[in-house]
């Protein structure tokens, strides 16, 4: 079973991927998704054509598409409403009992969300990006010193993808060192790591799990065999261990549960925009 899925803004669309695919995902294990982002639909003609699209999907199948939208103009909202779908219109749910509550009228203003940002923490998300750039796969360890945390692991266990995460959405410091194949006769911390101790954050991995993502990477080879999989992660746990470094298994968990259960575990503020 195959359904059509459309997350509509009248800005980036990444609000409506988070919240429509939140709720999505108590659905995917007996349903198939086709999703389509339309970003910036911010004029009637815009509003006209994305109806036309979804016109189109709904005429593809006996069944209507689902319509995430974080529209805010009511005008260009109604052009999308007309289409033959279930419309889930976020600001419509959630503005009304708002304005009700608040006894006074929204301003419904596009970007607003963006201008709300009155402590410059805006700027302090583009800079954590680039630290978390320059910084990754310890390019850079004359960085540690002005990380919040610094994740650990071996290759491919999540590192740079959280990293990034954690700097574009909440604006965090975050530093990663890989554990490579080079490093397993003697496995210890190097000392910059050392001096930022209280820094750190060890990422782990299934073993057969990380032998999957390997392959996709680098078929055939030592480096994704699964002996070396599992030489790796036990080597790497047990120095976790030794140190009494924290650490979290990545096998099960997104990007997102695995950047949420950092700031939690290492107490880190968690900065919204």
């Amino acid at each position: 079973m195959k359904r059509s899925v459309f997350f509509i803004s009248d800005r980036t669309g990444i609000s409506a991927e988070i919240f429509g695919r939140a709720l999505l995902s108590q659905f995917e294990h007996e349903i198939e998704f086709d999703e389509k982002t339309l970003p910036f639909i911010d004029t009637a003609d815009k509003a006209a054509e994305a109806r036309k699209m979804i016109e189109e999907a709904y005429q593809q199948s006996s069944d209507r598409p689902l319509v995430f939208d974080t529209i805010v103009n009511p005008d260009i909202r109604a052009i999308i409403h007309q289409s033959p779908a279930l419309i889930m219109d976020f600001f419509q749910t959630f503005i009304g009992p708002l304005e009700k509550e608040l006894k006074t009228a929204s301003s419904f203003t596009v970007g607003r969300h963006h201008a709300y940002d009155r402590s410059g923490e805006y700027n302090n998300r583009i800079k954590a990006v680039n630290f978390a750039l320059n910084s990754d796969d310890g390019a850079s360890m004359k960085y540690f010193d002005d990380a919040e945390v610094i994740l650990l692991g071996v290759s491919r266990c999540g590192k740079t993808p959280t990293s990034l995460y954690m700097a574009m959405q909440f604006g965090i410091f975050a530093a990663n060192y890989p554990f490579v194949s080079d490093d397993m006769d003697k496995l210890t911390l190097p000392a910059e790591l050392k001096k930022n101790k209280s820094k750190l954050f060890g990422l782990t991995i299934d073993p057969n799990r990380l032998h999957e993502i390997r392959t996709q990477r680098r078929a055939n080879s030592q480096y994704a065999s699964l002996q070396q999989c599992r030489l790796e992660v036990r080597l790497v746990e047990m120095l976790y261990k030794k140190e009494n470094i924290p650490c979290l298994n990545t096998s099960s968990k997104s990007i997102e549960e695995i950047a949420v259960l950092i700031l939690e575990r290492c107490e880190l503020e968690r900065r919204t925009f």
